[in-house]
């Protein structure tokens, strides 16, 4: 039985550029590297960086990390004052920052829950919500 998350890979076309944004600014810990590839780890998830030829997905998908909301404004000035570029608005409950990373893959920042999203549908149902467990 699957219990979790394991790690998230991201294939990215330069290396250091990438260290630079995902440990300098995003604060990511830097456990290893080799020719090809690097291990990160952020609280708990393990993010490996993979150099290869890139294809970010034009869609809605995307990756999307925790931060305290006491922490979000400053933390979203301080990417934005670095040049990060931002993917579309914040319509959603929670403070949320839409941000590309340098390979053009696209990132949120969010002070959100799975519980506080389950709380605001009550007040603001998405059309067609069918609930399958009580909040």
């Amino acid at each position: 039985m699957l219990t979790g998350l394991n790690h998230i890979t991201i294939t990215v076309s330069n290396l250091k550029t990438s260290l630079d944004f995902y440990c300098d600014l995003l604060g990511c810990e830097l456990w290893v590297t080799w020719d090809k590839g690097a291990y990160l780890a952020l609280g708990d998830v393990w993010l490996c960086l993979s150099l290869g030829k890139v294809s970010p997905s034009s869609d809605y998908s995307h990756i999307a990390f925790n931060i305290a909301a006491e922490d979000f404004t400053t933390f979203s000035k301080t990417l934005l004052d670095n040049g990060v570029g931002l993917w579309q608005q914040n319509s959603s409950e929670g403070d949320s920052l839409y941000i590309y990373d340098p390979d053009h893959h696209k990132l949120e920042i969010h002070s959100g829950s799975l519980q506080s999203r389950l709380k605001s549908l009550q007040q603001q149902p998405y059309s067609g919500l069918t609930w399958y467990k009580s909040v």
